[in-house]
């Protein structure tokens, strides 16, 4: 998916466009995850020897790499920001800001000169300005590794340039060479989902890179705040008396991650302590009792009687399910309270009390804030939870005021978060709040078919309606030549569906049967034409990626200078995108990949799966691309056996995150002593 861009117009518009709006929102975020990190103690001078905390935790690392025991003294707790023992007020929400224009013209050139100087690519100059701010040659120069926090630049390339500036000075052991190399490892495991490392797998991803010692490599790292080390204890503690020290593990990870995690856990732990003590403490229990009575399922009655005595809960089921927290809702309003719900895709047809999450964060729907910043509401429900990512579960978190209720809902076999962190999933393994599990089962052969591959069977399904039509091919050609096929003339014929509810899904971007090569051959057919607007034309299929992780269907309406016009619907309403952000921001989308489809449904579904598919196969890739059908699915088969063996066999890859044991420490430190 293409990066959300960080620019604006030059002259402010009278209305914000939905990307300027997300990146307002996550402006804020960054203003409070600053906040955050100035409540810590200074950080240690660069270059300075390690003393105090710093050296001690550098020291674990060491002893879990060489297989000794750490010290005694390195159990205490990680270190973390203050926990707050009362509410405190927040500073509200500053306005957002216009967007910086971008880095001088004169900047681009030094950085441009100083990487034709080295031989490396220049078209990198722009980016590395940006980055790297106004003094981003002086700085490249005097440390050439820099050029790894630009996106896309590999360690390779960076030792190349390194070279060619420093020339026999450099070598793979260099501070500057290994700070940034702990950097740029820790952000593409944040891509990949993770929040920390495990030291151990930190230090032999730095040997893979002619490190000489990766364990010394951290200890620059530590010392100018490039990273934060933490402790987490593995198992159950030594009973009282046997004299036994608790294993432990080391991680290390990035400040944003880090600081994002701990609010998270945070605000969660508040949530659960203060309830009760807000303003809507006079809803009777019987009022509540009377709504679940009334509830149209036993399991939505089971929800709002949760939601009726916990500040916190967490609520899981299939797409079926999807209608109890939309009945919590009804029930809430019928209460009098101020309740709303947040889901990650728009729905096609809007619904009172029911916005966008990046909406929601961005304020430009759902409730007002407050003098201290936070929601004016009784009641947030968050359907498709399993999309949250630290950083947006912190922001959503800590926005519910004190006294509050706050439930999390979703389907766990689903794919998780763009970002970083597993927020839905480590809430449910912590057991930090009530959980309840829907009993609806999702109907007919779609849903007995997507049930089973949740519980890793591929079974045959009875679809005399043919709800499943499995389209064998040979060839990534053919594969493509029949989707075309199914999108514009058999789903149409055969159920009334036209092709524009009709959504293809694909495993990858590139190859010859990636979105890529699906999309040019879907336009040709649906909507031919010369692709005047950057290789857009009025009418087409696309989807809008206004920041990474976040993809919104929309049509094309029209262009002029000020850039791409979009319709995104009723919900989604007309955006534009500008002229310099529709190469990075807006891709077509008669087909679109599994996680651009998650949290969205649509009447009919072609899943492709070529030949060369079978390596990206996961359960939890297949439960999500199947799973978007409402009413029929096609799979174009050409993978064989690897499509049951993934649903048997390849399980979600895990991510490596601190939440479960933030919220097990804070919910044990709350309990009462007995």
């Amino acid at each position: 998916m293409g990066d959300g861009a960080a620019g604006s117009e030059a002259e402010p518009a009278p209305t914000r466009t939905e990307a300027e709006a997300e990146l307002a929102a996550q402006k804020i975020e960054r203003d409070r995850i600053a906040r955050r990190k100035a409540e810590r103690s200074a950080p240690i001078d660069a270059g300075a020897a390690l003393s105090g905390k710093a050296a001690d935790l550098l020291a674990a690392v060491r002893a879990v790499e060489s297989g000794e025991k750490p010290a005694p003294r390195y159990f205490d707790d990680a270190p973390t920001v203050p926990r707050r023992t009362t509410p405190t007020p927040t500073t509200p929400p500053p306005a957002p800001a216009p967007a910086p224009a971008g880095p001088a013209p004169e900047t681009i050139a030094a950085v441009r000169a100083l990487l034709a100087r080295a031989g490396a690519p220049e078209t990198a100059a722009a980016r590395a300005a940006e980055v790297l701010g106004e003094t981003a040659a002086d700085r490249l120069a005097e440390d050439p590794w820099q050029l790894l926090a630009v996106t896309g630049i590999r360690p390779s390339q960076a030792d190349a340039f390194a070279r060619s500036l420093l020339g026999p000075e450099c070598g793979p052991g260099d501070e500057r060479r290994t700070t940034a190399l702990v950097g740029w490892l820790l952000e593409q495991a944040a891509l990949k989902g993770h929040t920390v490392l495990d030291a151990p797998v930190l230090q032999s991803a730095l040997a893979q890179y002619a490190v000489p010692d990766p364990a010394a490599a951290l200890e620059p790292a530590i010392a100018e705040g490039t990273v934060l080390v933490f402790q987490e204890p593995v198992g159950e503690p030594p009973a009282e008396g046997e004299g036994e020290e608790q294993p432990v593990r080391v991680l290390v990870g990035l400040e944003g991650c880090a600081l994002a995690e701990e609010s998270l856990a945070d605000g969660l732990a508040r949530l659960i302590n203060t309830f009760g003590t807000g303003g809507e403490a006079e809803t009777s229990p019987d009022a509540w009792q009377a709504a679940a009575t009334a509830a149209p399922s036993p399991s939505a009655a089971e929800l709002i009687r949760a939601a009726a005595q916990h500040g916190l809960v967490a609520h899981t089921g299939g797409e079926a399910a999807r209608a109890e927290p939309l009945a919590l809702l009804a029930a809430a309003h019928g209460l009098g309270l101020r309740a709303w719900a947040a889901t990650w895709a728009a729905a096609r047809t809007p619904a009172p009390g029911v916005v966008t999450v990046a909406d929601l964060l961005a304020g430009t729907e759902g409730p007002a804030r407050d003098a201290d910043g936070q929601w004016e509401l009784d009641l947030l429900i968050v359907l498709d939870a399993p999309q949250l990512d630290v950083e947006s579960g912190a922001a959503l978190v800590e926005s519910v005021p004190d006294g509050a209720r706050l439930v999390l809902s979703g389907d766990p076999g689903v794919l998780g978060s763009a970002g970083p962190g597993r927020v839905f999933a480590d809430l449910l393994a912590a057991r930090a709040c009530p959980q309840a599990v829907s009993r609806t089962p999702d109907p007919g052969p779609l849903g007995e078919l997507v049930s089973g591959i949740g519980i890793g069977e591929l079974n045959q399904v009875d679809a005399p309606g043919k709800e499943v039509v499995i389209v064998p091919v040979r060839d990534a050609g053919e594969a493509v030549h029949r989707t075309v096929q199914l999108v514009a003339e058999s789903v149409p014929r055969a159920f009334g569906i036209q092709p524009d509810g009709v959504q293809v899904i694909t495993p990858g971007h590139g190859g010859p049967s990636g979105t890529r090569a699906l999309n040019t051959a879907l336009k040709e057919r649906l909507n031919p034409g010369p692709g005047r607007f950057g290789g857009f034309d009025p009418d087409d299929r696309v989807v809008h990626v206004p920041v990474p992780g976040r993809a919104v269907p929309c049509r094309v309406h029209s262009a002029d200078a000020e850039g791409l016009h979009l319709d995104c619907g009723p919900a989604g309403g007309r955006i534009t995108v500008p002229k310099d952000r529709v190469e990075a921001e807006v891709r077509h989308g008669w087909a679109v990949t599994a996680h651009q489809a998650v949290g969205a449904r649509w009447p009919a579904v072609v899943v492709v799966l070529p030949g060369d598919a079978a390596d990206a196969l996961s359960r939890d890739w297949v439960y999500t691309a199947f799973g978007r059908a409402e009413r029929h699915l096609s799979v174009v088969h050409g993978v064989d056996q690897a499509l049951p063996k993934a649903v048997a066999e390849v399980l979600p890859k895990p991510r490596t995150t601190r939440l479960t044991g933030l919220l097990r420490t804070l919910i044990a430190s709350a309990a009462p002593a007995e």
